[in-house]
């Protein structure tokens, strides 16, 4: 059975606004500047059935986790859902994942915010830019989730901008199928990097010690976020194929950046990357915040080391905010992290799936959403996980595979052995 808590509760502080702006900042991050050039040179001229498919897996995610953060409202998100319905090797395997993955995250969102402000120092900035907000997280939740408010409406303006030049300058939306023959596999390796784009609304469960009445804002602030994230993502998809077509968007660096130019309004560019590096530094943000949090709780139950286990003066839990971003500041500074991005990745999709597995298990009285909805995420979760890179694939297996024979050890030594 799960441990019950040893340390005082987090402070409730967020309200619904709040949470929706951090699911928004970490999920239009810098992976909306990025991440449709490689899902277009999968999915060609079906680069918009592609993302409505990733849309329809983030929504049972979404409602999954909605109903499960209510159910449950403490740090860990589907650590804590799959350790309560799942089990203890579940829910381990779920916080495994998503620390080891979601720090990589944290570090290659450092470096895209360096490499867009200071390229050649890019890793200098980006511990700075680290060390940065982990002090403005420990400073407390409530200044963080302003400071993501301001990122991400900056942000929201870029985007727009990029769509009204798209609509004006573009010759007009190729129609499905352009830009050469692919396969159904295909387009669902192109849903499965788009899926990446939307990752981000665990963010809001996994900070539910600190939300105001979580049974209420919760599954309200996580659609809001997604709904708004997936209008604004088809926008930017159109106007990217408009201006670009799927051919000359696979083969692009800066889409979005090459597509104001494209457009005619190449004085928009400089700013564009100047919303890619603001992007990169709020996904930081919340990705910061959603680690620390799971560190905390897996620490609070003994799997991770119990020194995390700590709430500071300003009720947040600092030992654990400190040692992600020491972390986080070591992985930027020795490693090539474009292998491990496709580790977090694969992890996110097995992070989800355990989500999806575990509302699979609540009762009506529980709040269970309709049973197709989680039983579509669980299947469409494995199914986009499959068809990622062998590489990542493998990698992320090789990663959880770890995480079992840690789990197994540690399980090994709690439990003492049968009588003679």
């Amino acid at each position: 059975m799960p441990t019950e808590p040893r340390t005082p509760a987090l402070d409730r502080r967020l309200t619904t606004t709040d949470a929706v702006v951090v699911g928004l900042s970490a999920m239009i991050g810098a992976g909306v500047f990025a991440a449709f050039a490689p899902a277009a040179a999968a999915a060609a001229g079906w680069l918009p059935v592609a993302l409505a498919l990733a849309g329809m897996v983030a929504y049972c995610n979404a409602v999954s986790s909605a109903r499960l953060a209510a159910r449950y409202p403490a740090s860990g998100g589907t650590y804590v859902y799959g350790r309560r319905r799942l089990g203890d090797l579940w829910g381990f395997l779920a916080g495994w994942g998503f620390v080891v993955g979601k720090t990589a995250s944290c570090a290659a969102m450092a470096l895209t915010f360096g490499a867009y402000l200071a390229p050649g120092y890019e890793r200098a900035v980006a511990v700075a830019a680290v060390a940065v907000l982990t002090g403005l997280n420990l400073a407390g939740v409530q200044r963080s989730a302003v400071v993501a408010r301001y990122l991400v409406g900056f942000v929201l303006l870029v985007l727009l901008a990029v769509v009204v030049t798209g609509v004006r300058g573009g010759a007009g939306l190729p129609g499905l199928g352009t830009g050469g023959p692919v396969s159904v596999w295909d387009v669902l390796q192109g849903a499965g990097l788009l899926f990446f784009a939307f990752a981000g609304y665990a963010r809001i469960a996994t900070l539910g010690e600190e939300v105001r009445d979580p049974a209420r804002t919760i599954p309200r602030a996580v659609p809001i976020a997604l709904g708004i994230t997936l209008l604004l993502y088809a926008a930017v998809a159109f106007a990217l194929l408009a201006v670009l077509g799927p051919d000359r968007l696979a083969e692009a660096t800066a889409p979005l950046a090459e597509a104001v130019t494209a457009a005619g309004a190449g004085w928009l560019a400089p700013v564009v990357r100047a919303g890619a590096a603001v992007a990169a530094l709020g996904s930081l943000l919340a990705l910061i915040l959603g680690v620390s949090r799971t560190v905390f709780a897996m620490a609070r139950d003994r799997h991770l080391p119990g020194a995390l286990d700590a709430v500071g003066a300003r009720r947040v839990p600092h030992r654990a905010e400190a040692a992600v971003g020491v972390a986080v500041a070591a992985l930027v500074l020795v490693a090539d992290l474009r292998g491990a991005i496709g580790f977090s990745s694969f992890g996110v999709l097995v992070y989800y799936a355990i989500a999806n597995a575990s509302a699979c298990t609540l009762r009506r009285d529980e709040g269970a959403p309709w049973r197709p909805v989680p039983v579509a995420g669980l299947a469409g979760c494995l199914l986009l996980a499959a068809t990622l890179p062998l590489e990542s694939v493998l990698a992320g297996l090789a990663v959880f595979a770890a995480g079992f024979g840690v789990w197994l050890v540690r399980h090994r030594r709690a439990v003492p052995p049968e009588p003679a």
